[in-house]
């Protein structure tokens, strides 16, 4: 059950960010990868602040990516239901969510490792950057895992 509330909020966010794109694109993109790596993100009310200042000037493209997203999360479980309980696929949708949200554990959380993703959090709120990189670090070392190794590491 968490694993698809986790596979919702990516689809979610997979949709918000392609209809942002179009959006003021790099001037964006700066604004969000200075917050997100502790350049003005120092704890989370910034975020919170940040998530805020998004939500009101972007509401309708908000709306319109909930909208599409319980379709198209939907459509996911409907047609590829036993490619979702491949392995394979468990550690590709792992590796996508340290590339995105790793800095929030999102990938631990997907796993069940509750514990440490809560230790991402943590680590999130005292020194962002430390927590980006541990992320990106976890992403390529499932990458470059076999589906076996993955499956230690998974339980």
């Amino acid at each position: 059950m968490l694993q698809r509330a986790i596979l919702i909020i990516a689809i979610f966010l997979a949709i918000l960010v392609a209809l942002t794109f179009g959006d003021a694109l790099l001037s964006q993109a700066y604004v969000w990868v200075s917050r997100v790596t502790g350049w003005v993100v120092h704890n989370f009310a910034d975020v919170f602040a940040g998530i805020q200042y998004y939500l009101s000037t972007h509401t309708t493209k908000v709306l319109l990516a909930i909208a599409l997203t319980i379709p198209v999360s939907w459509w996911v479980f409907r047609s590829r239901e036993k490619e979702l309980k491949n392995p394979a696929n468990h550690r590709k949708i792992a590796i996508v969510l340290a590339i995105c949200l790793g800095w929030l554990g999102a990938h631990r959380f997907y796993l069940g490792q509750i514990g440490i993703g809560i230790v991402f959090l943590v680590i999130f709120w005292f020194f962002p950057p430390l927590a980006i990189v541990l992320g990106l670090i976890d992403a390529v070392r499932y990458f470059f895992m076999t589906d076996e190794q993955f499956a230690i590491v998974k339980t």
